[in-house]
């Protein structure tokens, strides 16, 4: 299997066609001494679609090395505080979430699957603003 048949940018970068997975992804193992096989076995791909990844890598290594130390700066720095503070204010309200619905007591279930979705539905409302949600699909 060649690189150029199995690579693809989709605007994310370098990726296996068929799947989400970038080079930069298969550098962490890589880099790590993880065996190609291993690196396919963990991220449930073909050993063709790991060596045709490395190809990749090897024909191109300047610009691959010089996005993926960019990618790992950018991961150190982390989130902007504006951003970190939503973020952390969103996980606090999950948990919320998921303490309300581990303390439902609702025998039947029936009545209790109804009862989750319309927490869910009041869950998804609440934190939209404008109280809509594009991607509200309870029950379809």
């Amino acid at each position: 299997m060649r690189s150029d048949e199995v690579i693809i940018d989709r605007g994310r970068g370098p990726e296996i066609k068929g799947t989400r997975i970038t080079v930069y992804d298969l550098l962490d193992y890589v880099l790590e001494g993880w065996h190609p096989t291993r690196i396919a076995a963990f991220l449930r791909i073909g050993s063709r679609q790991v060596e045709a990844a490395l190809d990749y890598v090897r024909e191109h290594k300047p610009e691959v090395m010089r996005e993926y130390a960019t990618i790992l700066e950018r991961c150190a720095r982390g989130n902007p505080p504006e951003l970190q503070a939503k973020l952390d204010a969103s996980h606090e309200r999950f948990q919320e979430f998921v303490a309300n619905l581990r303390q439902l007591q609702e025998p039947d279930p029936e009545a209790r699957r109804a009862r989750v979705a319309e927490m869910v539905a009041e869950y998804r409302k609440a934190g939209m603003p404008g109280g809509t949600n594009a991607r509200n699909h309870v029950g379809q």
